[in-house]
């Protein structure tokens, strides 16, 4: 890329967005944003050249936005609660005709719809990891702590579930004792999930996250962050599995310090 080159990123909600901000910033390129009410946090504002506020389902003003900036790459980076999508749905012209033609508020498919309106008017989605690699795990126990051998199987037994649940579009984590499902994450998110797993299970549970079959990881990559470890430590989980190569960590270093200090185990397995 060259310093003066200008990239389209379209933001949900988390700190995903302004991390990748600050990287784009960090290589020398200028980001243009189209930002979602109620869901990217306001900081967002301080780290880009262009912002431009829309509700969910705006797809036709994002679309201009990006255009009339002269964008022909942009992301798609964090993601839009569920609850919000329902209840907080504004769409445009161009929203209202997509939904009638996607006829489903399934992720995966919204997502690929969304990419493929952007490409027809000749805005390319690339992948949302573009700056930020060292945020991706590799395989391998990434905390001091390893899992012990009775963990391991609930991992492996949890990773089995957990892709099976995805194919399904129900969620995305595990909650695992002793090859025993505790709980599945649904519209409530990772973290929720995992704090109702930990109090169901008493304590001593593996967490695991994949990404679901055919995730299209240009724009729906799995995601943690620190929320996640401190959810974990008020439960007493023991255990995180990630899938390598397919996962975001936010805030890598600092989550790391956290679990090491709350003795919780972080691996990522292929």
């Amino acid at each position: 890329m060259t310093p003066t080159e200008r990239i389209g990123m379209i933001a949900g909600n988390g700190r995903f967005p302004l991390l990748f901000a600050e990287a784009a910033r960090r290589a020398g390129v200028d980001v243009v944003a189209v930002a979602h009410q109620h869901e990217t946090p306001d900081e967002i504002a301080n780290l880009v050249s262009h912002l431009t506020w829309v509700r969910v389902g705006e797809l036709g003003k994002i679309i201009r936005t990006l255009k009339q900036a002269g964008i022909e790459r942009a992301v798609m980076v964090g993601g839009i609660r569920k609850p919000r999508q329902l209840s907080d749905f504004r769409p445009d012209f161009r929203g209202a005709a997509f939904i009638a033609k996607t006829r489903t508020l399934r992720d995966d498919v919204l997502l690929r719809g969304v990419a493929a309106e952007l490409e027809h008017d000749g805005i390319t989605v690339v992948e949302s990891t573009l700056f930020l690699g060292d945020l991706v795990p590799r395989v391998g126990t990434l905390t001091r702590k390893a899992p012990r051998t009775r963990e391991w199987d609930d991992v492996r037994f949890g990773l089995e579930v957990a892709r099976e649940v995805g194919r399904f579009e129900v969620g995305q984590s595990v909650v695992v004792k002793r090859r025993t499902v505790i709980a599945v994450e649904g519209i409530e998110g990772t973290d929720a999930a995992i704090r109702r797993g930990g109090e169901l299970g008493r304590g001593g549970v593996v967490v695991v996250k994949v990404s679901k079959p055919g995730q299209d990881l240009r724009f729906d990559v799995p995601a943690v962050g620190m929320t996640t470890i401190e959810v974990m430590r008020e439960v007493d989980a023991r255990v995180l599995a990630l899938e390598a190569g397919r996962t975001i960590m936010i805030d890598r270093e600092e989550m790391l310090r956290a679990a090491d200090a709350a003795g919780i185990a972080i691996v990522a397995v292929a």
